[in-house]
């Protein structure tokens, strides 16, 4: 329970901000929207949890301090205000006055901007997928699929040609070259930082710096769903950036959690699901490019693989 002490204390933080905001209503939406970002990120952790274990203890902190502020207020609050910005041509303080003042108005933009996003987030995503199904596995899951595609993972950057493939596909039938940008652009980060992660590996422990901006990347592809998800809720836009955050800083408590009772080798699975929890929500944001999927669908799919992994590995222990 003490891995969660400062998030419950956080969390208390930003219920009585809340009130100050709009009374017992703010209270309750922000309460949900916590709940909506834990639902969608539980995934998220688990990835985060393989990747922290291998990294410096000065790195885990640094996850909770640097990174909180930097999921908080930059993926949640900055980042959407940035791209509507960008997108409508407009000063930040004139965004910042319109997310304030007009939410509707800010909402709409940010919505023409969303497909953009999920270029990038599915592809990024996509590729933290296929890395870990083509790489050689001492423990595999689902057998017969992983066996198959570990003899596909002995062609050379086979996880960049199938994104490449995909990206074709997503540019031909979006006929967007904005969007083929934003999919480049993901797969470029992805390889960026996985590259030189690899480069300064020493002795089996990721260089701090690249795995922390790998893990802040990875978290800002999760975020961007449950910010526009959140607007269903409420249009305040400090609402949203509390209630998100409270629910970042569960997520951050439940990865280190993770790493310290090493939840990863007691459940064997757990990793697996997490990833094929990933590349169902690379595809579906793919998907959204084209078509309306909701939130709930998404985290529900995600839980479900990740509910699966945790009792098969829990009936193999027995």
């Amino acid at each position: 329970m003490r891995y969660f002490y400062v998030s419950f204390i956080i969390a208390a933080i930003g219920l009585i901000l809340s009130f100050f905001i709009d009374g017992w209503s703010a209270v309750y939406l922000t309460s949900i929207l916590a709940i909506l970002e834990v639902s969608l990120s539980f995934d998220n952790a688990v990835v985060n949890a393989k990747i922290l274990k291998d990294m410096d203890k000065i790195w885990e902190k640094r996850f909770l301090t640097w990174g909180m502020v930097i999921a908080v207020f930059g993926m949640r609050f900055i980042f959407p205000i940035l791209i509507v910005a960008v997108a409508a041509n407009l000063g930040v303080v004139e965004t910042l006055n319109i997310a304030i003042n007009h939410p509707e108005q800010y909402h709409e933009v940010l919505l023409k901007s969303e497909n953009l996003i999920y270029a990038f987030g599915g592809a990024f995503l996509w590729l933290v997928f296929t890395d870990f199904l083509f790489e050689h596995k001492e423990i595999r899951w689902i057998k017969p699929v992983e066996r198959y595609a570990e003899k596909l993972g002995r062609v050379n950057n086979i996880s960049l040609i199938v994104a490449t493939v995909i990206g074709i596909i997503v540019i031909y039938d979006s006929k967007s070259y904005e969007i083929g940008i934003a999919y480049l652009l993901g797969m470029l980060t992805y390889s960026l930082l996985n590259g030189i992660n690899e480069a300064f590996a020493v002795e089996g422990a990721k260089n701090g710096l690249m795995g922390f901006l790998y893990l802040e990347i990875l978290d800002a592809s999760f975020s961007f769903d449950g910010v526009i998800g959140a607007f269903a809720i409420t249009g305040n836009i400090f609402i949203i950036m509390i209630g998100l955050g409270i629910g970042a800083m569960f997520v951050r408590s439940l990865t280190i959690w993770m790493v310290e009772k090493g939840v990863l080798s007691e459940y064997k699975y757990l990793e697996h699901g997490a990833h094929y929890a990933i590349g169902v929500l690379a595809v579906i944001m793919l998907l959204k490019i084209f078509m309306h999927i909701g939130e709930v669908l998404t985290g529900t799919i995600g839980l479900g693989l990740l509910a699966i992994a945790f009792l098969h590995s829990k009936y193999e222990n027995q």
